[in-house]
């Protein structure tokens, strides 16, 4: 043990980092809400002590090479989540909610 004390990163911290990273993932993209705005991935964080296991929800454009993604995002998420908090990632569960086209900019 320490004896300068010791360190707690809250769980709402650890999400963020994650879902932070999943939406820099290429492939990844937001989804826009029914009244106003988008919003990308959503995490969930399980765990105690130094682990954590990590859900990510998120949609990719369309068309996404799937697997590749998913895997992209876990290294990501998993590289992330360790470098900043020390915590060691347990496991990084993906679900793919929606594959979007790209928004094109229209030219008129």
């Amino acid at each position: 043990m320490d004896d300068r004390g010791t360190l707690s990163i809250d769980p709402v911290v650890v999400r963020k980092i994650a879902e932070h990273a999943a939406d820099a993932a290429p492939g990844t993209t937001a989804v826009k809400r029914k009244l106003i705005g988008s919003h990308g991935a959503t995490a969930t964080v399980d765990g105690t002590g130094d682990t954590v296991s990590l859900r990510v929800d998120l949609a990719l454009h369309y068309p996404a090479a799937v697997r590749q993604v998913v895997a992209d995002v876990r290294a990501a998420v998993t590289g992330e989540v360790e470098r900043i908090t020390s915590y060691r990632v347990l496991g990084v569960d993906v679900t793919v909610s929606a594959l979007l086209p790209e928004i094109r900019a229209r030219v008129e």
